[in-house]
């Protein structure tokens, strides 16, 4: 599939700004300018701070948010999988309502105008620019404003953690200014926060302009990023998306824990056959491109 541009700029200025617009627009200033402070408030206790919150937090959203909750790609204990969905509402990238919504409409409609953060809309659009526009995400899908999740949003739990999300990651804030002061604040919330969104946002970005192509998904994923996510896109369903044996998939390895303490059930993995199929359509799909 070819890649193209499509003119699609977050208008800015001259337009109703809705709530979550500015809400966004705040958290992602707050955590990039408390990073300008970073080097005046460094201290080798914040830095193992940052860097364990952010696999803490980071593990949540790609184990918890992305596996089990978008792609239903495996089952654990509702203690566990609550757990989970706490630690990954900690990188502040919206609550698990919000977050799989988003997430089922990019597979969805991938690409296309439909997909909430399409890189045919411009590389910034679907880095960070398409969090600014609420509404397009949520209110444009003929009113179908996260109606994909219900599977979650019957659940209590998810609810309360949807009304509620910000205040954790605030008290964990209040938290970590107490117990190490500015320097726990700066790097435990916002050099980590900044970093892990960067990293999320460079999924929808990066990881659908540049890298290599294994398989043909019909849009411009790459075997790069979270997931190597063009095998992502190819088996979404599947819980491990490093499909070769070097291709490391740390998410993949706390699965497998999981299972092997029989914690982890149901965890679905695309067979041989069906790597065989996809590699073999991808080669004729190829063959007759070239042809």
């Amino acid at each position: 599939m070819p890649y193209r541009v499509i003119n699609w700029q977050v208008q800015f200025f001259g337009r109703q700004w809705d709530l979550m617009d500015l809400y966004w627009l705040a958290i992602i200033l707050s955590c990039h300018c408390l990073c300008v402070l970073a080097p005046f408030q460094f201290t080798w206790g914040a830095l193992w701070v940052a860097i364990s919150l952010y696999f803490v937090s980071g593990m949540g959203v790609t184990i918890s948010f992305h596996r089990n909750l978008a792609h239903r790609s495996f089952k654990v204990p509702k203690w566990l999988e609550y757990s989970l969905a706490y630690c990954a509402v900690l990188s502040l990238q919206g609550s698990p309502l919000e977050w799989v919504s988003t997430h089922r409409y990019h597979h969805q409609f991938t690409e296309k105008l439909r997909d909430p953060h399409s890189p045919n809309k411009g590389f910034w659009f679907s880095h960070v620019n398409w969090l600014f526009d609420y509404h397009s995400r949520f209110g444009s899908y003929d009113g179908q404003l996260m109606k994909n999740v219900g599977d979650l949003e019957c659940q209590l739990y998810y609810r309360f953690l949807h009304f509620t999300y910000f205040f954790h990651s605030f008290l964990l804030g209040v938290a970590l200014y107490v117990a190490g002061g500015l320097p726990f604040l700066v790097w435990g919330m916002g050099v980590r926060s900044a970093f892990l969104l960067n990293v999320t946002f460079s999924v929808n970005s990066i990881c659908h302009t540049w890298g290599k192509q294994i398989w043909n998904t019909g849009d411009a994923s790459k075997t790069t990023g979270e997931g190597w996510h063009n095998n992502h896109h190819a088996f979404e369903y599947s819980a491990r998306q490093g499909l070769e044996w070097w291709q490391i998939d740390v998410s993949w390895y706390v699965i497998k824990f999981f299972q092997v303490l029989n914690l982890a059930t149901d965890v679905k993995l695309p067979t041989e056959i069906q790597k065989r199929q996809k590699a073999l359509a991808t080669k004729l799909i190829l063959e007759d491109k070239v042809i």
